[in-house]
């Protein structure tokens, strides 16, 4: 990390969370942030469902809640950037204060409530992007207020679906009320085979993914691992943020809403490797979940994961964290003698279960 970037998150973390949030896009806008360009090589070039990647490490969604800075998170050495999520109707979220950071936890707590522009402006900025080699995703959420949640995921992609290179379907976010019991057998089978049907409809069909939470029983894994590869799905996102609170320390531990950050590493890459086992190989999974360090990324794939995504790290390391995670991916795969991300896919999961 260069001294301007140190000097910038110690700024930043003198603000509001969320004001430090708004602020930090302004500065990948406005170029205040130095970004390295592509990062690649033969070894970390990979295919996720279909699509080709520079490299394995993508940006979860939340960061870029309304799609504005994709351009320069395109530049930032990600492989892939997920942004949203987008809801039908705009939404202004829960009530602030909604972002606590957990400093001493490294760590992050939200109740943002799918906070965003909704889905016609969103799709409006990406339409008007200009493709390149990273892809471009949109994670896909319901208005908290819709009386039929199911159908508003597939209404998002059906709007924004020509415009974006992949899709996520977050019935995982702890935020709104009772969007996780989407995550049963029944109720995912049919919101899912909506999205299909709309995904069917678009003009160049993309691959549709699914995020779901860390807090699931092994039978629940089961469940949807069953219903995932019946609907048709392109991979499985694991995991999104946890209601768990072990083992904190920080000060705002307490506070309502979703833990990202460091606290989840463990607890989501078993639910990784649960997945990983399940499903068989016949899904590529995408790790995510406590990753700050190449070294975790480098687990996520051998535990399962056929790329990895990441994002609350980078309030403590900043976005030089993104090539610094890549390069060093890149060596860990060279000392251990794998040609490429998919070699090592799967090879430690054992130890996760």
């Amino acid at each position: 990390m260069s001294l301007l970037e140190r000097a910038g998150l110690a700024l930043l973390h003198r603000c509001d969370p969320e004001r430090a949030h708004a602020l930090s896009l302004v500065a990948l806008n406005t170029g205040l942030a130095p970004l390295p360009g592509p990062v690649t090589s033969p070894r970390l070039a990979t295919v996720l469902a279909g699509m080709p990647l520079l490299n394995p490490v993508g940006l979860a969604a939340g960061y870029d809640k309304n799609a504005t800075a994709i351009a320069a998170l395109s530049r930032a050495g990600f492989g892939f950037v997920e942004v949203g999520a987008a809801t039908p109707l705009p939404q202004p979220g829960n009530p602030k204060p909604r972002l606590f950071r957990l400093t001493q936890d490294r760590a992050a707590i939200n109740r943002f409530g799918f906070n965003n522009e909704g889905a016609e402006v969103i799709g409006q900025r990406l339409a008007a992007r200009t493709r390149g080699p990273v892809p471009v995703g949109l994670n896909l959420g319901a208005n908290k207020t819709s009386d039929n949640r199911a159908a508003d995921f597939a209404r998002v992609l059906s709007l924004c679906g020509p415009y974006v290179d992949f899709a996520t379907v977050n019935v995982s976010s702890p935020n709104t009320e009772k969007l996780r019991d989407l995550q049963g057998p029944a109720a995912l089978s049919a919101l899912l085979a909506g999205v299909m049907e709309a995904r069917a409809a678009l003009p160049t069909p993309i691959p549709v993914f699914l995020k779901i939470a860390p807090d699931l029983t092994h039978d629940e894994l089961s469940q949807i691992a069953e219903v995932a590869l019946s609907a048709g799905l392109s991979g499985i996102i694991a995991t999104n943020t946890t209601l768990s609170r072990d083992g904190l320390i920080s000060a705002n531990q307490g506070e309502t809403g979703g833990l990202s950050g460091a606290p989840l590493f463990e607890k989501s890459t078993r639910v990784l490797a649960q997945l990983s086992l399940l499903t068989e190989g016949r899904l590529p999974l995408i790790g995510v979940g406590g990753i700050g360090t190449p070294e975790q990324a480098y687990e996520k794939i051998r535990a399962g994961a056929s790329a990895v995504q990441l994002y609350t790290a980078m309030v403590y390391e900043g976005i030089s964290l993104i090539p610094r995670i890549a390069r060093g991916l890149d060596a860990l795969l060279a000392r251990d003698g794998f040609t490429s991300v998919a070699e090592a896919t799967g090879t430690g999961r054992d130890a996760w279960l």
